[in-house]
């Protein structure tokens, strides 16, 4: 009773401060009361192994990590991409004693999970178990960790998943901006900035990845912290036992990198399947280690903190402008981050936005900071702080990353003071000096015609190419630019089996009814080319007919819920597709953009087939092709899903030409589908809608 009368005399006084307040100003919140969270044991090995261990009794859980030093930043520019291929392999693809799929099954039986990663900087492995099965998984996050067996099926399945991120990533405007606007402001060839593509990433095999944890994965470069329900002695004196004796290695250090600074002017990408213009201003930034660090960080909170920041009172609220708006000069941990904001706007207010975001970066480094600013930013940062030490959890991993970057122990707990020390002066200061209008690279992202006035009228615009480069050739990379005698006379025999150049050059289009047979059931098919450049394919799904046209000015979608046009990356492939064609391909045997280059000779099932590369205009394709008749029995092609093959069988004659009426397709290694012709029509009729977008 006592405890209830005591809430609600609190109660009571609460509301009546509240009633006495006509103003939500008047409302004075308490400070924030001194805050501390238990921080864990520090450990450190003779090998140089850091060891954090907190103890945390609310659950009978065990979490481990490692963390260790190495990541893309440590890898060379031709194998870029190497980290993902790396990290995901890694767990997927067991250990040297059990393979992924059985370590699996061993741990989904015990609700635990070992999992790897990896970025710019870092790979870990991690552990999530019950404390009644730690010691049972204990010993195989212990074996992930040492002893990755990079099964190869995993590190293709791993290279496949790379390459469709790679073929989707000009879908989204907001990722284009963001890498790109890094990419202006560290420089195209920075490990902080740089992209994996196709030829990269068929690049990696296994003894890269083998090599790339033989380099990193040693005592000295690696951080263990483990938070959970164990005692700290007995748990230092198990890790001390299990990695004392582990012997040093090679140091991963950071890589030297040239300085770099972006050229100031503007930069422009086109992106016509947009309403938006969006834009992005950036120049290099900070260090966290800078001592002006705590005054910028107030400076970014009173320029772009949330609804109360400058950006979004004057951009968003007073002027309409923008839904969204943000920026500030970036700190990295041990590398310069970038002065970066960033907008989107209607296209038809793309230059009064570009104008008055340079306004308001201008304003940052003349306009006095008011009291009420400077007030604001500091209680802002303050309250959001308290939420990144809340839990024993978050404490830890602070630690382990003041470890990994070299910086105090007591660093985040003399972080709010340094954050009270800074004054309006300071602000103002560290605006003038890190904060530089005459410096940015201004980028653009968005449909020009659609603008208020040409993008020119600001200055000279440098175009930026973001086409996704074609995959290389499959297995035995791009054929030479000139190719080879033989290769001319294979790929001719080729058409002569075909059905001669005559009927081929004749060809303006080819219309093929079949149905593909895939593990869901039997699809009708229907696919329309029109000779060079243009496609209709219509499928004829349980859920509906799907249609996709591609143009060499147009690509779009047909679906049961209406016409959409298609993402630039997919009609990117599908025009590459196009190029390797069999019957593009013969078609244009004359062609100095086409080039054929025979290789070797081996063994299609029962046929000696020779093989014969394919430089299809930058897209390549290697056939297998019988020598004593000119059928072509295969083809390989690779695109963004990975390895496709085809095998060719029960050829027929269609309006003169041979077209095979069987065609077995499989996708890295795996049977997908197969394709039955039914029917051809040589030189077949478009009639007016076929490439008109409903």
């Amino acid at each position: 009773m006592k405890r209830l009368a005591s809430i609600a005399a609190a109660l009571l006084i609460a509301s009546s401060a509240m009633a006495q307040a006509t103003h939500y100003r008047d409302i004075k919140a308490q400070p924030l009361r001194k805050f501390s969270m238990p921080q864990p044991k520090r450990v450190v090995l003779a090998n140089g192994m850091v060891i954090f261990l907190q103890e945390d009794h609310e659950l009978p859980l065990i979490n481990a990590r490692a963390t260790i030093r190495g990541g893309e930043r440590n890898v060379a520019a031709d194998k870029a991409g190497l980290v993902s291929i790396y990290t995901q392999s890694w767990r997927t693809g067991g250990t040297t004693d059990r393979t992924g799929d059985q370590l699996d099954e061993f741990l989904e039986a015990r609700a635990a999970r070992v999992e790897t990663g990896g970025d710019t900087d870092s790979t870990v492995v991690t552990m999530d178990v019950l404390k009644a099965d730690f010691d049972t998984v204990f010993p195989i996050w212990l074996d992930v960790l040492r002893n990755p067996a990079f099964r190869e099926d995993k590190i293709t399945l791993a290279k496949t998943q790379a390459n469709t991120g790679i073929s989707r990533r000009n879908d989204e405007v907001g990722s284009i901006v963001s890498r790109e606007a890094t990419k202006l402001g560290y420089g195209p060839d920075s490990p902080y900035a740089r992209q994996p593509e196709y030829a990269t990433i068929a690049s990696i095999t296994r003894d890269d990845l083998l090599a790339f944890h033989k380099r990193t994965v040693h005592p000295n470069n690696i951080i263990v912290a483990l938070i959970g329900d164990f005692d700290s002695a007995q748990m230092e004196k198990r890790l001390r036992d299990t990695f004392g004796s582990w012997a040093r290695g090679p140091q991963v250090e950071k890589p030297e990198l040239p300085a770099y600074a972006p050229k100031p002017g503007v930069y422009a990408i086109a992106k016509d399947d947009v309403t938006q213009a969006n834009i992005a201003m950036v120049h290099p930034g900070i260090q966290r280690n800078n001592p002006d660090y705590h005054a910028v960080q107030v400076m970014n909170e009173i320029f772009s903190g949330g609804f109360s920041g400058r950006l979004m009172q004057r951009l968003r609220s007073q002027r309409g402008l923008t839904y969204g708006v943000g920026g500030g000069i970036g700190a990295n941990w041990d590398n310069p981050g970038l002065f970066r904001v960033q907008m989107a706007t209607k296209s038809g207010t793309t230059h009064e936005s570009i104008e008055a975001l340079r306004g308001e970066v201008t304003a940052l480094t003349n306009s006095p900071v008011t009291p009420t600013e400077l007030a604001l930013a500091k209680e802002s940062i303050l309250n959001a702080f308290i939420f990144s030490m809340d839990t024993r959890a978050k404490a830890l991993n602070q630690q382990v990353l003041l470890e990994f970057y070299g910086f105090p122990a007591d660093y985040f707990t003399r972080y709010p003071a340094e954050i009270q020390k800074v004054t309006a002066e300071d602000v103002q200061r560290v605006a003038k000096q890190y904060v530089h209008p005459d410096r940015l690279a201004v980028l653009v992202v968005g449909k020009e015609a659609d603008f208020e006035r040409p993008l020119s009228t600001l200055g000279t615009v440098t175009p930026i190419d973001i086409t996704i480069p074609s995959p290389d050739a499959p297995k035995a990379g791009a054929a030479p630019a000139a190719g080879n005698a033989e290769g001319v006379a294979l790929v001719n025999k080729v058409a002569d089996f075909i059905g001669g150049k005559a009927k081929l050059e004749a060809m303006t289009s080819l219309r093929r009814s079949a149905s593909l047979s895939t593990p869901q059931g039997e699809i009708p098919i229907e696919a329309f080319v029109q000779f060079p450049s243009s496609i209709r394919t219509e499928m004829k799904t349980p859920m509906g007919s799907m249609v996709r046209v591609v143009t060499p000015t147009a690509a779009f979608m047909v679906l049961p819920n209406g016409a959409q046009d298609m993402p630039g990356s997919m009609k990117e492939q599908s025009l590459t597709e196009l190029k390797t064609d069999m019957f593009t391909v013969l078609r244009n045997i004359g062609n100095p953009k086409y080039t054929f280059t025979a290789g070797a000779t081996e063994k299609v099932g029962d046929v000696d087939a020779r093989i014969l590369d394919i430089n299809a205009d930058g897209a390549n394709a290697r056939w297998y092709v019988e020598l004593a008749t000119g059928r072509v029995v295969r083809t390989v092609t690779r695109g963004a899903q990975g390895e496709m093959t085809a095998d060719f069988s029960d050829w027929k004659t269609f309006g003169g030409i041979n077209i095979p009426t069987k065609s077995t397709l499989s996708q890295n290694g795996q049977q997908a589908a197969t394709v039955t012709l039914s029917n051809a029509e040589v030189n077949a009729a478009a009639d007016a809608n076929t490439f008109v977008k409903p």
